[in-house]
């Protein structure tokens, strides 16, 4: 069976955790506690029994049996010594002497500390004792014991406050989890959130923390926006050159294709103005896939993100669906474009991207086939879909198609250079979202799926 996805994250086991050690921590405490109350009650009551024994045993020496009997009336009369239990017998069980009318069968004739239960006399019913037995040297047996009840009692009412302190435990470790998992998820989430904002472009945050603490934490938010500084300035460095590039290399193909084009018109020569045509589209693609690649860049760098607009993208796919109804409909395809959705977007790439998707479907898809635009909104998403009805990509190329310069076999015979969709991809991932290529049955399904709000 398939555990579900929120008991195996790490915010539930760090839960978990943190609750069971403060239970177990709470529980062996108690225990302990309990332990050390019940010795102790057994070491007083052991204490009173052996200096009990060791009195009338020294007082046998002194004053022989005699004396032992009347020291045991003396002693069983005195208030202090209510509690006490004691039986003198001789050798063939007689009783001498004491509040305990036989000797019990359980207890041998000299034994250590244990606990029994025994009746006393002029008692009504047996108690529990704890007591001493010897024997002495003309045959007699001493007894002597402490009514422990009331520490049996003791330890029972500790037990049962053990066991209610116990039951409030369970919701204090509970507290102090959901306590300490909010603290650590907390400083992590703001991490992640700083991250996040990262990965969509906007590289002047820095995860906030606290300079003069010395904890994981803090040394992890001052390693994170000291990698955030060296990647901010490195794009900084990316854009520069990514300009200087597009400026270096667009001006002369921009001088080539004028050149050409006064070529052209100083000519009359039929092969000249063929090749010289070929030079200039040439020139044109090369010039188009040096935009689309220095594009892809910026994109996949967080350029651009300072351009985003509250846009009303269904409006924006019937512009476009509008400019490119006569070029369609020319070359025998049925363009539509449905839905109404709005955003806050980079207007100008994802009408290019849009614009580029229709171009592929015009070069691959079915003549006499329907091209449709479509646009929604779903749960804070705002999804933008192309479809055609051309011979589409099979699943297991698609990821191949998204990559730059990614040209299908089937595709190398048409124009292009293959960035159209690698262009899709890195503008949805500037905008935080994604793209997937499906099957549209048959032909082939774009699908971007942007955040509306972006912020």
């Amino acid at each position: 069976m398939r555990v579900p996805a929120f008991l195996r994250s790490s915010t539930t086991r760090f839960f978990a955790l943190v609750f069971v050690i403060q239970l177990i921590s709470g529980t062996a405490l108690l225990m302990f506690v309990r332990h050390i109350i019940a010795d102790e009650l057994e070491r007083t009551s052991r204490t009173l029994v052996t200096e009990l024994h060791d009195d009338l045993v020294a007082d046998y020496k002194q004053e022989g049996l005699s004396g032992l009997r009347r020291l045991i009336s003396e002693r069983l009369g005195s208030t202090p010594a209510r509690d006490a239990a004691v039986l003198l017998d001789d050798p063939v069980g007689n009783q001498l002497a004491g509040n305990i009318a036989d000797w019990p069968p359980i207890v041998p004739f000299d034994s250590g500390w244990q606990v029994v239960t025994l009746y006393r006399m002029g008692r009504d019913h047996p108690e529990p004792m704890g007591i001493i037995a010897s024997k002495l040297p003309d045959g007699t047996h001493l007894l002597v014991g402490h009514v422990v009840e009331g520490d049996l009692r003791v330890r029972e009412l500790t037990g049962e406050a053990m066991a209610a302190a116990l039951l409030l435990a369970v919701p204090l470790a509970l507290l102090g989890a959901i306590v300490a998992t909010r603290v650590i998820t907390g400083r992590v989430e703001r991490i992640a959130e700083t991250a996040r904002r990262v990965g969509m472009g906007d590289l002047s945050l820095r995860v906030p923390h606290d300079a003069g603490m010395h904890d994981a934490f803090s040394d992890l938010a001052a390693s994170i926006n000291l990698m955030l500084g060296r990647i901010e300035a490195l794009v900084a460095e990316l854009r520069v050159v990514t300009d200087s590039l597009a400026h270096d290399l667009r001006s002369p193909l921009t001088r080539l294709s004028a050149t050409v084009e006064r070529a052209l018109r100083e000519t009359d020569d039929e092969a000249a103005i063929s090749a010289l045509e070929r030079v200039g589209s040439e020139a044109g693609t090369l010039l188009a896939m040096l935009s689309t690649a220095l594009q892809i860049s910026r994109a996949e760098a967080g350029i651009g993100r300072d351009r985003f607009v509250a846009t009303d993208i269904g409006q924006m796919i019937e512009d476009l669906a509008e400019v490119y109804g006569p070029l369609a409909e020319e070359r025998g395809f049925l363009l539509s474009a449905s839905g109404t959705a709005a955003g806050v977007v980079h207007r100008e790439l994802i009408g290019q991207v849009i614009a580029n998707l229709v171009d592929n479907a015009l070069k691959y898809g079915r003549a006499g086939g329907t091209i449709a635009l479509s646009a929604r909104q779903d749960e804070g998403a705002v999804i933008l879909s192309v479809t055609d009805d051309g011979p589409g990509i099979a699943e297991a190329q698609r990821e191949e198609a998204l990559r730059r310069f990614g040209r299908l076999d089937p595709a190398r015979s048409a124009s292009g250079a293959g960035l159209g969709l690698a262009l899709a991809a890195a503008v949805a991932r500037l905008h935080g979202g994604t793209i997937t290529l499906g099957d549209n049955a048959p032909g082939l399904s774009v699908r971007l799926t942007l955040p509306q709000d972006t912020a």
